[in-house]
């Protein structure tokens, strides 16, 4: 396995025109438990998702390295996993009893009935719920083995750009992969494997605050959870699939 090459780095990554093939990729799945060394070794927290999702969406061939993009979770700022609006309004029906029908019948001729709305009236209404219902943040991704460690397995780990005071597993995490930092490195120390995972972090950044990659911050997948499995399932482009035998 290489080690990283002498040199400055570039400051950023991809083509300042936007993704190009194949990127965007998108993939999902639930957060699980992984080695447990990126908080307290590397001081940089990771999110990993089940690394089945590679080969159930066609992308197992995709090279080991540093990626980067944006996750969309059904979760706050605070790591505490958000229930859709839907679920909280039948939470507080079923809490709150209904007025007497005097009452009603009183209120009556206060309440105005709802305008019709246009298709993109409804549209919008849809679009703002599952922002309601989901949080989106830069991340930068790992695939692969892990060489300084000497893993076994090839996994898939996410970090993102952001602080949170408690884990949150079984949060459902959608990735929205749109470019390519470097391959896979061995590195001699701990020390040089951190200092180039906060290089990675900083690429990422600069490289997703660009006028073409911004905007893909708002694509509807990131916050879409209708498609949401359970704590072993994984979500790609859509179709809900079952992950069983992976290990991160």
């Amino acid at each position: 396995m290489p080690h990283p090459p002498p040199g400055v780095r570039p400051s950023t990554a991809g083509p300042t025109t936007g993704p190009s093939p194949p990127f965007p990729i998108r993939l999902s799945g639930p957060v699980v438990e992984g080695f447990g060394r990126g908080s307290k070794e590397l001081g940089i927290p990771t999110a990993n998702i089940p690394l089945a999702g590679l080969s159930i969406g066609g992308h197992s061939d995709l090279a080991s390295g540093v990626y980067y993009g944006w996750a969309g979770l059904n979760i706050d700022t605070q790591g505490t996993i958000i229930r859709p609006p839907q679920e909280q309004t039948n939470s507080s029906a079923a809490e709150t009893p209904p007025p007497p029908a005097a009452a009603a019948a009183a209120a009556a001729p206060f309440l105005s009935s709802p305008e019709p709305q246009s298709a993109e009236g409804r549209s919008t209404e849809e679009q703002q719920k599952k922002k309601q219902s989901s949080t989106v943040f830069p991340m930068v991704m790992s695939i692969g083995w892990n060489p300084f460690y000497k893993n076994t397995v090839r996994s898939v780990e996410v970090h993102l750009l952001h602080t949170f005071p408690t884990d949150f597993y079984t949060a459902t995490m959608n990735l929205l992969i749109l470019g390519f930092i470097r391959p896979e490195y061995d590195y001699d120390s701990v020390e040089a494997l951190i200092k180039d995972i906060r290089e990675d972090v900083e690429v990422a950044r600069r490289s997703l605050a660009r006028e073409a990659y911004a905007p893909w911050k708002e694509e509807g997948f990131l916050m879409d959870f209708s498609g949401a499995e359970g704590k072993d399932g994984v979500v790609v482009d859509g179709v809900g699939k079952e992950a069983k035998g992976e290990r991160l």
